[in-house]
């Protein structure tokens, strides 16, 4: 385990952005370094570059066609900066434009949220109330065409330029999915997405529930507000927050969420890395999640900070969300109740590079308060709950990318033994497909159907908790009990 390193009190202003789900893009964390431009001094290895020179000329001079001197150099980037982890990547300016507009909700095309696996493009979760929710896409689905070009091995930023467009276009996704025989067309119109990151209603008198689907700018403020409107109707005897298939956001507005119902100055989350930069301490203080420097949760009553609370987490639970899931489980303010969560736990600074170009490179890990790294574990709930939507293996997590990062060294036996038991990160083989479990009919987050929901709600009144959608079917109700 990582040894706590005393951080700086500025932390927000150094970390900028982590855990950021993009929207359209890949599960990852992200930290817009403000000392970035530092100079690096490392030796050269000189024999290497020799032999990259002697590759660059012999396509130069033997390949089929005239390759550009631009685009050679820009592939060999990637490939070097690819093989490192799932989520280390180089940004050319369209790139870093596309990372900034997904943090601000608000974009033209389709809703999903995708991430790149063994050079297939595949849906990480779509986004309720958008074009691909309405349309049937699946958390799971493997877009394989993109209307006539076919993604293996394009690019997530490319995949994600030709999905983006002007509200009222059409496209047609070509899909891949287990227990199909064939693959699906989807034409989808593209729209504006204005994806609100807070949801919240009474579920019945005196019991809230709060949805958050990503960690947007405003996500802190919007829930202020619903935890006033809350208690104008008066007092809460339980509250539900629901972070299931979130893929994450911005770093301050996770430590906000956090501070919501944390003591003031309670550790919310810390990173260690190699450099100074990336240690970091961030706490439940104005100053680690307001920007603009106001405090929107200083009206908030006093009850907020004690009212019982249950978290809910899937396997889409990812970065950002399992930050806040790990610092109320580790402060015991929450129960946290689903399954396993995804397991992002590492930290990506954006780099420049000048020319609008920069390097999004893995810098560091980031810790619960109590030390726990997620990085390829997740969250454990403190009650396990399966409504059966990630069974049979439809769920990717971070544990089966390639390359993902190991915990520490002395956890890479252990790893490996996760990695064992995990589903395959690959498209199932087409006589194999057959054989695979389809997810569930798919149902809104916070809808009377909604299984971990009701067992959260058992939970705050004391009453029993049922483990699985299969207890009912057997007729069992199992108590469940908390971890220590």
């Amino acid at each position: 385990m990582a040894k706590q390193e005393p951080g700086k009190r500025d932390g927000w202003k150094k970390a900028g952005l982590i855990g950021l789900g993009t929207v359209l893009g890949m599960l990852l964390s992200l930290n817009f370094s403000a000392i970035a431009q530092r100079e690096v001094k490392t030796p050269i290895p000189y024999e290497d570059l020799q032999l990259l020179s002697a590759v660059f000329g012999r396509i130069k001079s033997d390949y089929v066609e005239t390759v550009p001197d631009g685009k050679l150099i820009k592939e060999a980037i990637n490939g070097m900066v690819h093989g490192l982890d799932p989520h280390s990547d180089f940004l050319d300016a369209d790139a870093f434009k596309e990372l900034q507009v997904s943090t601000q909700g608000k974009f033209g095309g389709l809703g999903i949220e995708v991430g790149v696996e063994d050079g297939v493009i595949r849906v990480t979760s779509p986004i309720e109330d958008t074009p691909a929710y309405r349309a049937g896409i699946k958390a799971g689905d493997l877009i394989v065409k993109i209307d006539d070009t076919a993604t293996r091995g394009l690019s997530l930023s490319k995949a994600v330029e030709r999905m983006r467009g002007k509200p009222g276009t059409q496209i047609v996704l070509t899909i891949v999915r287990k227990g199909a025989e064939t693959p699906l067309t989807f034409t989808i119109t593209r729209e504006e997405i204005n994806v609100k990151s807070v949801r919240a209603k009474m579920l019945e008198p005196g019991y809230g529930y709060i949805r958050i689907r990503n960690f947007q700018e405003r996500t802190g403020e919007d829930l202020a507000r619903a935890l006033k409107d809350f208690y104008a109707k008066g007092e809460l005897k339980g509250l539900v927050l629901d972070v299931r298939s979130d893929p994450g956001g911005l770093l301050n507005q996770a430590v906000a969420v956090s501070a919501a119902f944390l003591p003031k100055d309670a550790l919310v989350v810390y990173t260690d890395g190699r450099t100074p930069d990336a240690r970091m301490r961030l706490t439940a203080t104005k100053d680690n999640y307001s920007r603009r420097g106001d405090d929107y949760f200083k009206d908030l009553p006093a009850a907020v900070k004690k009212v019982p609370m249950v978290v809910l987490v899937d396997g889409g639970t990812a970065s950002a969300s399992e930050i806040v899931a790990g610092a109320l489980q580790d402060h015991k303010r929450a129960t946290v109740i689903g399954i396993q969560t995804f397991g992002k736990g590492s930290v990506q600074t954006i780099l420049p590079l000048g020319n609008n170009a920069g390097l999004k490179l893995t810098t560091a890990r980031y810790y619960t308060p109590s030390g726990r790294s997620i990085q390829a574990k997740g969250i454990e709930p403190d009650i396990a709950v399966d409504d059966g939507r990630d069974s049979g293996g439809n769920r990717i997590r971070e544990a089966n990318l390639e390359h993902h990062l190991e915990t520490n060294k002395a956890a890479a036996k252990a790893d490996e033994a996760t990695k064992a038991d995990a589903p395959a990160a690959s498209p199932q083989k087409p006589d194999d497909a057959n054989k695979s479990v389809a997810l569930p009919p798919r149902f809104e987050f916070g809808a009377a159907e909604d299984f971990q929901l009701q067992q959260a709600m058992n939970h705050l009144k004391g009453m029993p908790v049922i483990a699985s959608t299969k207890a009912i079917a057997a007729n069992t109700a199992v108590p469940a009990v908390a971890k220590p």
